[in-house]
C-alpha cells in the first residue's frame, strides 16, 4: 500500500512575501513587509498583550474581513517602536484584528524609507540615518514554524477562555443535588459515582529563549 509522501518546503523565496522577526518592548514579534498593503498595521493582539497606548484614528474607515467578524471599524492608531538587529525605527500603525502576523509594514513604510525590494533574494534595502540597511527574510521553514507556534498559542487561549466560562469552573467544594424518594427497606440505595479527568499540555523544552518569549507573551 502506497503512502502519501509529504511535499518538502521550497526553500527559495519565489512564493514568499517578506517575513521577519522584530523586537517590541524586548519581546519577539512576527513582521511582514508587503507593498501591496496600503496601510501599516498592528494586530489588536500585540497592542493588548504589550499594553501599548492607542490614539483615535484621524481618518477612521470600515474594513471588510474574510472571517465571521465581517465588517469592522478601524478607528485606532498605535505608535510602534521596533528593532531588527541594529535597525531601530518608529511607525504609526492602524490597529486591526489580524492573525497572519503581529506587524504589517505596507506601502507607507516603503515609501517613507524609500526601501528597495530585490525580487530574487526577497531582501529589503534602504538608507536610514546615514547607514545602509539590508533586511533579510526568514526562510520558508522558519516562517512555517512561526505560523504553527502562533496558531497553537491562539488555540490554547481559546481553550482556556472556554474553560473559564461559567459551568466550566471547578469549585474546591463539591456540591451535590440529592433527590429524596421512598424506597423499599430491602432495596440497597443506589450508589453515585463521578470522575474527573484532566490532561496537561507540555511545552517543548527545546525552544530558544526568544522564540519561547514569543510563545509565552504573544
Amino acid at each position: 500500500m502506497l503512502g502519501t509522501i509529504p511535499k518538502p518546503l521550497d526553500e527559495t523565496q519565489r512564493e514568499n512575501i517578506f517575513h521577519t522577526r522584530c523586537l517590541i518592548n524586548n519581546i519577539l514579534c512576527s513582521m511582514i513587509i508587503d507593498r501591496a498593503s496600503c496601510a501599516n498595521v498592528a494586530s489588536t493582539r500585540v497592542v493588548e498583550k504589550l499594553g501599548l497606548p492607542t490614539i483615535s484614528h484621524t481618518q477612521p474607515y470600515k474594513l471588510q474581513l474574510l472571517s465571521e467578524k465581517g465588517e469592522i471599524m478601524v478607528n485606532k492608531l498605535v505608535l510602534i517602536t521596533f528593532s531588527i538587529g541594529k535597525y531601530k525605527d518608529d511607525v504609526l500603525c492602524d490597529v486591526v484584528p489580524m492573525e497572519a502576523t503581529h506587524i504589517l509594514l505596507g506601502r507607507p513604510w516603503q515609501y517613507d524609507r524609500q526601501a528597495l525590494h530585490d525580487g530574487l533574494t526577497n531582501k529589503m534595502s534602504f538608507n536610514f540615518q546615514g547607514h545602509k540597511v539590508i533586511l533579510k527574510p526568514l526562510s520558508p521553514k522558519e516562517v512555517h514554524e512561526d505560523q504553527i507556534k502562533m496558531k497553537k498559542k491562539r488555540e490554547n487561549e481559546k481553550d482556556k477562555e472556554r474553560k473559564d466560562k461559567p459551568g466550566h469552573n471547578i469549585s474546591p467544594y463539591t456540591t451535590k443535588t440529592i433527590m429524596l424518594t421512598r424506597v423499599d427497606l430491602q432495596t440497597a440505595p443506589t450508589r453515585c459515582s463521578s470522575s474527573l479527568s484532566f490532561s496537561l499540555l507540555n511545552k517543548s523544552q527545546y525552544l530558544t529563549y526568544w522564540t519561547k518569549k514569543l510563545w509565552d507573551e504573544i
